[in-house]
């Protein structure tokens, strides 16, 4: 570990706020500026989330990354939804009443496409579709947007890494331009990184959660971003993951979670974070670009 990561986990150990460098927040990273402001599930405060509805609104208010939730169905089919069970975004209660289980892994591809998963959110959305990852890919595509890729609950979908991989690279997410600009995909888990690291080398991933400083540096062996809650981070923490240097030759990257208003925006910022995940995209927008 070379002198200036020791020096600012240190630091971080220490809760001393000083390494962070004036205008670390706008590091060299994709072409970008700092922070990115990422649509979590979509636009997601304006539309029923992590359905094409939520991306579309997310591009209607210029906001090019957005972020979503991967899973996948009892036959196989990957599809972007946010919670392992149905219940609360869908009207599979009514659709399916005998049923027992709401559980998203027990239905198959042509049952939750039976599924309105608009109505909930409002009466305008009645009739969105839970779409399958292929569907949503095309229409990230299409919106020319960046996507911040979610493998949720991998411990329930063995093999779900290689398969999410497969599905990228047959909708032509997995070019040298895609990888270097457009995609990254995240997990809480990190064997679930690990795995998509060693299958993919060149995708970039990032790590949900907060690890312990002294963790880092196994972290940057596989990970190239540290993505924690806003409440959990501090100056001297973000300045200990941008120290470290990740497998594709980069300072860690940190994008927090979930930012919903202007004073917290612009107190991250302060941080040093790289990227700001928000179910309003616009607002934390404003608020970073107001003098």
């Amino acid at each position: 570990m070379h002198a200036r990561a020791v020096a600012a986990i240190t630091t971080a150990l220490l809760g001393t706020a000083g390494l962070l460098l004036p205008g670390s927040a706008a590091r060299a990273g994709d072409g970008d500026e700092r922070p990115l402001v990422i649509g979590h599930r979509g636009a997601s405060a304006y539309a029923p989330e992590n359905t094409l509805a939520s991306i579309d609104k997310a591009a209607r208010l210029g906001i090019p990354w957005v972020e979503n939730d991967v899973q996948r169905t009892k036959d196989g089919e990957l599809v972007v939804i946010h919670d392992d069970s149905l219940q609360r975004t869908t009207d599979v209660e009514e659709v399916f009443p005998c049923r027992t289980s709401w559980e998203v892994k027990d239905y198959t591809a042509a049952e939750i496409a039976r599924l309105d998963a608009g109505s909930w959110f409002g009466r305008q959305y009645a009739g969105a579709r839970v779409p399958t990852l292929d569907a949503y890919m095309r229409r990230v595509e299409h919106n020319h947007q960046k996507l911040l890729l979610e493998i949720k609950n991998p411990e329930l979908y063995p093999g779900i890494e290689q398969q999410t991989l497969k599905v990228l690279g047959n909708d032509g997410w997995l070019d040298p331009q895609h990888l270097t600009d457009r995609l990254v995909v995240q997990s809480f888990s990190a064997d679930s990184l690990r795995i998509v690291h060693d299958l993919k080398p060149a995708v970039r991933t990032s790590f949900l959660g907060r690890p312990r400083v002294s963790a880092l540096p196994a972290y940057a062996r596989f990970t190239d971003g540290i993505n924690p809650s806003f409440g959990s981070i501090s100056t001297g923490y973000v300045a200990a993951v941008h120290a470290l240097t990740g497998p594709h030759g980069k300072p860690l990257n940190v994008f927090t979670w979930t930012v919903n208003d202007a004073d917290t925006a612009r107190q991250v910022t302060r941080y040093g974070v790289d990227g700001i995940i928000t179910n309003e995209p616009d607002v934390v927008r404003a608020a970073l670009q107001a003098p």
